[in-house]
């Protein structure tokens, strides 16, 4: 993972600096210090602060796994990929393509190839229908407070990733935990990484912040929980790493010379 403007952990250590700057005006300037309870009770809904992450991993990856260049007909970045392909048609009630139905999901991170499938009842593919989407080689899911609700779905999702595509990995990226840690060897997902090292601020604690009152009186309580917890580059280097490992991956040539598979 070395690369032309330097080694990899470096970067990896630049650019998370400047992702805690921007984080932490967001987090704080702008939701937590508003005098208005809207931004800081809405901000889920708005996006504000939990599309950031989708908007870093494309930027980070390229950066230093492609130096800043993307490879011919790959796609990295925020997507829906393919997920499962229904026929809505009928032994006696045929249709243009067997009625075939791509299914999606979204993703908050992919590394991903168009995907084009065509379907007809004809051998000359005469009243076909084609379809285009996306196939993810890595799926990830930017979480800002990871509870266990959030713990189930992801885990349905990457069973989902993998039924389709047996050779994707599926992770789980997350800046504050909010459940107990659940072995994720028992599902489908590669690996839950915390990126903060921290679990959230207890309830009990949050509980003052749903007022501006409240968010002023405990303003330097939350600003000293960002500054002890910043996003870790040491997590970021991780996912890298898994990601770099899969780009790796060769075919029989390599097992043989390696021995083991």
């Amino acid at each position: 993972m070395e690369s032309a403007a330097g080694p990899p952990a470096a970067r990896v250590t630049t650019m998370t600096r400047f992702l805690n700057d921007y984080k932490r005006y967001v987090d704080l300037n702008l939701i937590f210090d508003s005098e208005n309870d809207f931004l800081y009770r809405q901000k889920g809904q708005l996006k504000l602060d939990n599309t950031i992450l989708e908007e870093f991993l494309p930027l980070l990856v390229t950066s230093v796994l492609f130096d800043g260049r993307l490879v011919s007909g790959l796609f990295v970045g925020p997507a829906s990929c393919f997920s499962g392909v229904r026929f809505e048609s009928a032994v006696l009630r045929p249709r243009p393509g067997a009625g075939m139905q791509i299914r999606q999901k979204d993703h908050d991170f992919v590394i991903a190839r168009p995907l084009f499938i065509r379907a007809s009842h004809d051998a000359d593919f005469n009243e076909s229908v084609t379809g285009k989407t996306r196939i993810a080689y890595v799926a990830a899911e930017c979480k800002t407070n990871l509870d266990k609700t959030m713990f189930q779905e992801a885990a349905a999702t990457a069973l989902d990733v993998k039924l389709t595509t047996p050779a994707a990995r599926y992770y789980l990226l997350c800046e504050w935990l909010d459940m107990t840690p659940i072995n994720s060897g028992i599902t489908a997902i590669d690996e839950i990484i915390v990126l903060r090292k921290a679990k959230r601020l207890p309830a009990n604690t949050r509980r003052f912040f749903s007022t501006a009152v409240g968010r002023k009186e405990n303003r330097a309580l939350f600003a000293a929980y960002l500054d002890d917890h910043p996003f870790a580059p040491d997590t970021f280097l991780r996912f890298l790493e898994h990601i770099q490992k899969l780009i790796a991956e060769s075919g029989e040539n390599d097992v043989l010379a390696r021995g083991y598979f």
